[in-house]
């Protein structure tokens, strides 16, 4: 399990306590208590610091709330010389244009959001750890133990691969169940072409199989792309791409997925 993500793996296993919104809540009622306290009692060093911060913080807060206000306000547009004459009876009107800087500039940064993590499948059943491993006994005949874990799915190991001696070695991916390639499909171009796998990203179920490098319907993983010839904005032959797996490689025997673009 990566470093730092045990909160999340609890929280996807036991789920969260009832009162969690409550306790929230409560905790950003008292921010404003808290603040005040710092800024009564801090000294020195510690309260100029504190004092340009807060500073900053309420400027950037009166901007918001300015623009807010003039979201909705009608404006005149920048007077121009007009291309063709305009009749005497026409001078007086002006064109009016709705200032929503703001609410304009929210949408496009959810919009941008939204692309940017948007996947061909949003959502997968999820895979226990009883389906995914199962327990091998070593040791003697009198005293075996049961703490090595086979992986029954799909795994991806880059080519410098070793395995960890086998007193030391806790997950066995085995040889049979290990891709390399992948059959990727281009969304715009509708072309099928079988890419080098060079990584797992991201799997949807636990952070222990993105680690192991499991395979399952939904994985995140990048792909060599250089034989596309997809270039980048600055003019450079593109090398990774993400793509997600689409099916279940374990009942198909290969693996097919989705080029994110």
């Amino acid at each position: 399990m990566p470093q730092n993500e045990y909160i999340e793996r609890h929280t996807k296993l036991f789920g969260k306590r009832l009162d969690t919104e409550e306790r929230a809540r409560k905790k950003l009622a008292r921010e404003g208590h808290k603040q005040s306290e710092n800024a009564q009692n801090l000294r020195g060093l510690r309260a100029k610091l504190y004092a340009k911060e807060r500073h900053s913080q309420k400027i950037q807060m009166r901007k918001k709330i300015k623009q807010h206000e003039e979201r909705n306000i009608k404006g005149t547009a920048d007077e121009k010389e007009p291309a063709n004459p305009i009749p005497s009876y026409l001078l007086d009107r002006a064109n009016p244009t709705n200032a929503k800087a703001l609410s304009s500039q929210i949408k496009n940064k959810r919009a941008e959001k939204a692309a940017r993590f948007s996947v061909p499948i949003p959502k997968v059943k999820g895979i226990s750890e009883e389906e995914l491993f199962k327990v091998v006994k070593t040791g003697k005949k009198i005293a075996k133990k049961g703490w090595k874990r086979v992986v029954t799915k799909p795994t991806f190991v880059g080519p410098d691969f070793t395995r960890r001696p086998v007193k030391y070695e806790r997950f066995i991916r085995p040889m049979g169940l290990r891709y390399k390639k992948a059959n990727v499909t281009h969304p715009t171009l509708n072309v099928t072409v079988q890419l080098p796998i060079l990584g797992v990203k991201k799997n949807p179920n636990n952070p222990l199989y993105t680690q192991l490098g499991v395979l399952t319907k939904g994985t995140i993983i990048e792909v060599n792309v250089s034989d596309l010839g997809i270039v980048t904005a600055s003019g450079k032959i593109a090398w990774g791409r993400y793509a997600q797996v689409t099916n279940n490689p374990e009942n198909d025997g290969c693996l097919n997925a989705v080029l994110l673009v």
